[in-house]
């Protein structure tokens, strides 16, 4: 009698009381036989109760789809209802932890009526039943993108009923002196609304640096961090530059705009709201009152915030691209102000996703030893023509290629022959595939016949068919404002390091500059003209021991060549000796690799013409090994 009652409760819990219908629908089965086993009434008699004997459960009698109304389809034999569920209902359902969402007809969903001439019809639509709320879903991919939405944010069956009985507190982590409240899964992008990353420290302390060798500049300072999430920027430049710098921390999500506010008051920082309710009184401070240092939150898109008010400073961090919001942050940025962007689509910068790149910067690129560097110089172009469109020119600060990020700094330079000039740096390369020489395109509107004269190399003349590829358009010109950098070191000093200038005791130490600074702030240390670098370590001659990094810097340097080291690869020299000269003085300091039968010794450095035949042969053999790969 219990099972018997149980059933009745499935068969008619769409039309119980609204505490019911928190369990499951009958559309919602682990089974197929569990959902024949609701289909055992007669024709006619589906909705009453007398219906439900054991004279009923024989195999005989008709049988009703418990899914579809009797106007759509009508009682038959088992086997046909055994089709009739197994491919409309079965087949199309959505599975979720073991159960299936089948499709449903019952009117449990209401549709709005046709007018068909003077004639009103219903026509009821096929439905899914969400598991997890009480929401109806029309489309199966409609239905599975809605179940992947509570997955990605921990909603399942169980850890939904138990997060809305008890709310996790927040947890609260501390950055730089900052205090600031996070979410839980606060590092999972798709799991919080207010992504915070840990690893990304050394990316706020550089625009935090860039703050404040601007604020020594000019002060207040107009300052907005585009996708606040938890707020921890805009929070660190309030608390430690205070009235240099007039806060704007923006986001459009309404759950970080209130975790932002919180964060504020917890590292008791005055919060202005910025309502479009407001009234334009309201903003001008009263005579004797500075709002100076206060933090004015504002729940708007980035792109129309940046269209309504000017800036001093922009930070774009989005999540992912940031070319979407390039033209409204040029559009009413002041003259000599800054703009900072911080690209994580590292996927398409790298070429690990030629057609993104494509789409969203308008650059051909392909894998090479200086991919970092390629990517920071995609970025600055595409910031550099967003300029120019604007009427504005760029000056490139600094830009940096980390694991995980890629960090453009520029200063805005209003005026259209500015413009003109910035235009002319964005250029075309053309990338040897065979031995990866690479040089900037020539200026000019007339067309070579033989764009393959302008490498270095002797490959397209000594291999048929295509050697070169077309890269761009890119950045050509320098990628570091040695100037800026010196003023940007010594704030760091001042507000990141200054704790580590003290010593056991606790006093500090007599000299503010580290032992090395001298030799940082040469000018000739960062060669920032010089595009590109060569991987000592892709160019090795095969069977022979490399010198040290150290020791190879020298020797091109004696050799009458610019040499530089680079953040972008650890192994990288940046250099103006072409890479035949690279090579050749690489493995004339280059050491045999002894075998176990041998004894070391000095060895009779090369003669010119013999390090030129070994370099040569070196690149035809890896050339030729390339070309079986690729064939």
């Amino acid at each position: 009698m219990s099972s018997m009652i149980h059933f009745w409760l499935h068969i008619f819990l769409p039309t119980l009381s609204p505490i019911l219908l928190s369990k499951r629908h009958i559309s919602i089965q682990r089974q197929l036989a569990d959902l024949e086993k609701l289909a055992f009434v007669t024709e006619g008699d589906f909705d009453s109760a007398s219906s439900l004997n054991s004279d009923n459960l024989d195999a005989g009698n008709k049988q009703a789809c418990p899914l579809c109304p009797k106007e759509k389809f009508r009682a038959c034999n088992s086997h046909k209802l055994h089709r009739h569920l197994q491919n409309l209902h079965w087949k199309v359902s959505v599975e979720f932890e073991g159960y299936r969402m089948c499709i449903c007809h019952l009117p449990c969903r209401p549709v709005k009526p046709n007018i068909i001439g003077e004639q009103i019809s219903s026509k009821m639509g096929a439905h899914y039943h969400c598991i997890i709320c009480s929401a109806t879903i029309t489309r199966r991919t409609d239905m599975l993108g809605h179940v992947r939405r509570h997955v990605n944010k921990g909603e399942t069956k169980s850890t939904y009923i138990a997060a809305s009985a008890a709310k996790p507190p927040n947890e609260i982590l501390k950055e730089a002196d900052t205090d600031v409240q996070v979410c839980p899964n606060y590092s999972v992008p798709q799991k919080t609304d207010s992504y915070f990353n840990p690893k990304m420290k050394l990316n706020r302390q550089l625009i935090f640096c860039t703050l404040a060798a601007l604020a020594k500049e000019r002060k207040p300072l107009e300052c907005l961090d585009a996708f606040g999430a938890t707020g921890i920027m805009g929070l660190q430049w309030a608390k430690h530059l205070g009235n240099a710098v007039k806060v704007t921390i923006n986001d459009l999500n309404e759950n970080s705009v209130t975790l932002i506010q919180e964060n504020c008051h917890l590292n008791k920082l005055k919060v202005v709201v910025d309502s479009k309710e407001k009234e334009e009184s309201d903003d001008i401070p009263e005579e004797g009152e500075e709002n100076f240092g206060n933090i004015k939150v504002t729940k708007m898109d980035a792109n129309v915030l940046m269209h309504l008010r000017s800036f001093d400073f922009i930070h774009l961090d989005p999540f992912g691209t940031s070319v979407n919001y390039l033209d409204s942050a040029f559009r009413n940025i002041r003259n000599l102000g800054i703009v900072s962007v911080t690209s994580t689509d590292i996927s398409s910068l790298y070429a690990k996703a030629q057609h993104v790149a494509r789409r969203h910067y308008g650059c051909n690129i392909v894998r090479t030893e200086y991919y970092k560097e390629l990517a920071a110089r995609i970025v600055v172009a595409a910031v550099a023509r967003a300029a120019a469109r604007c009427n504005k020119g760029i000056e490139v600060l600094f830009a940096v290629a980390l694991e995980h990020f890629v960090l453009v700094v520029v200063r805005v330079l209003r005026g259209p022959t500015s413009a003109d000039e910035t235009a002319k740096k964005i250029q075309y390369l053309i990338h040897c595939q065979w031995c990866e020489e690479r040089i900037f395109q020539k200026d000019g509107n007339m067309v070579e016949e033989n764009p393959y004269r302008q490498l270095p190399c002797n490959c397209h003349g000594s291999m048929p068919g295509k050697t070169a590829i077309e890269l761009g358009p890119l950045w050509s010109s320098s990628l570091f404002n040695t100037g800026f950098l010196k003023r940007m070191l010594f704030e760091s000093l001042h507000h990141v390091h200054a704790p580590s200038n003290l010593n056991k005791q606790g006093k500090r130490r007599n000299n503010d500059k580290p032992p090395n600074l001298a030799k940082r702030l040469k000018t000739d240390v960062i060669l920032n003209i010089l595009p590109f670098y060569y991987n000592i370590h892709r160019h090795s001659i095969k069977g022979m021991n490399m010198p040290k990094l150290k020791k190879f810097l020298c020797c091109l340097s004696q050799a009458g060549f610019r040499v530089s080291r680079t953040h972008f690869d650890p192994m990288g020299v940046r250099t103006d000796a072409p890479l035949i000269q690279f090579k050749s003085i690489l493995l004339k300091y280059s050491t045999p690799t002894y075998t176990g039968g041998q004894s070391e010794g000095h060895v009779q450095p090369a003669s010119e013409d013999t390090v030129a035949d070994t370099v040569e042969m070196s690149v035809n053999d890896k050339a030729e090994a390339s070309g079986c790969r690729r064939r």
